[in-house]
């Protein structure tokens, strides 16, 4: 049976993801990080949640887990052998130690990207692992990476909530029919333009509320935790998220005038 688009996205994301993941672990330990003070356990921890739902979306991404039966059970046997063989691997490369705490939180991220694939959906579960994610990387260091990394802090508050808006806005589209215009007016039985501006101005409100909550939400976390962020972080993460809203209505006024 010929696979959809969507699950050959997920396949090939999870050869890359797994390809990356392997290689970042086995190299020496860059200067910056060991600067940054992240906190190791913290990115087993995500690095995992990742690999197991890519992992369990790839074999199926249309349902979603169930603890009843083998397949996930399967995913997370695979993953355990991975992370055995992966620590043993560590133990050769200098800078780096095998180490069972490591080994704990990659178990406690097979089992959590698991535990989401059995709460959500997939479009769901992926906004889901993606916030937790971003807040995660957010938090994870003690020392400002604005100071240390300031082109990659930028170009991932960029991407990160981009990306989780656009997630926000895929998993939004079905449930409240509002994206298409076209589709609200027939259903409207030829809505004025009046009402279609108000049908747009009520989904850029949809649309754009819930991501700069979540925003909101992770630079709080920062301030609670103790982590340092600068105001241009909230500024250029602010802009990752109008440019998805924008680039959506614009997309969908294009349809709607062809």
């Amino acid at each position: 049976m010929a696979l959809s688009r969507q699950h050959k996205l997920i396949i090939i994301s999870l050869v890359f993801y797994w390809a990356t993941l392997f290689i970042l672990a086995h190299i020496p330990i860059p200067q910056l990080v060991r600067k940054a003070d992240v906190s190791d356990k913290g990115l087993h921890l995500l690095a995992y949640m990742i690999l197991s739902f890519l992992l369990a979306s790839a074999i199926n991404p249309y349902k979603k887990v169930n603890w009843r039966k083998a397949t996930v059970w399967w995913v997370l046997l695979v993953i355990v052998w991975y992370g055995v063989i992966d620590e043993v691997l560590q133990g050769y490369v200098a800078g780096r130690s095998s180490d069972i705490k490591d080994f704990v939180a990659d178990l406690a991220g097979a089992f959590t990207g698991a535990i989401f694939l059995s709460l959500f959906t997939f479009w769901a579960a992926f906004l889901v692992v993606t916030g937790v994610t971003i807040f995660g990387l957010t938090n994870i260091a003690l020392a400002n990476l604005a100071d240390l990394l300031p082109g990659i802090n930028t170009a991932f508050h960029l991407f990160a909530y981009a990306l989780f808006t656009l997630l926000w806005i895929r998993y939004l589209d079905p449930r409240y029919q509002i994206l298409d215009t076209r589709r609200a007016s027939s259903i409207e039985h030829r809505a004025s333009n009046s009402e279609i501006f108000w049908i747009r101005r009520r989904w850029l409100i949809v649309a754009s509320i819930p991501p700069v909550g979540f925003l909101l939400l992770v630079k709080l976390g920062s301030l609670v935790l103790g982590r340092s962020f600068a105001i241009t972080d909230v500024i250029v993460s602010a802009v990752g998220i109008v440019a998805v809203v924008a680039t959506v209505c614009l997309t969908q006024n294009l349809k709607l005038k062809t």
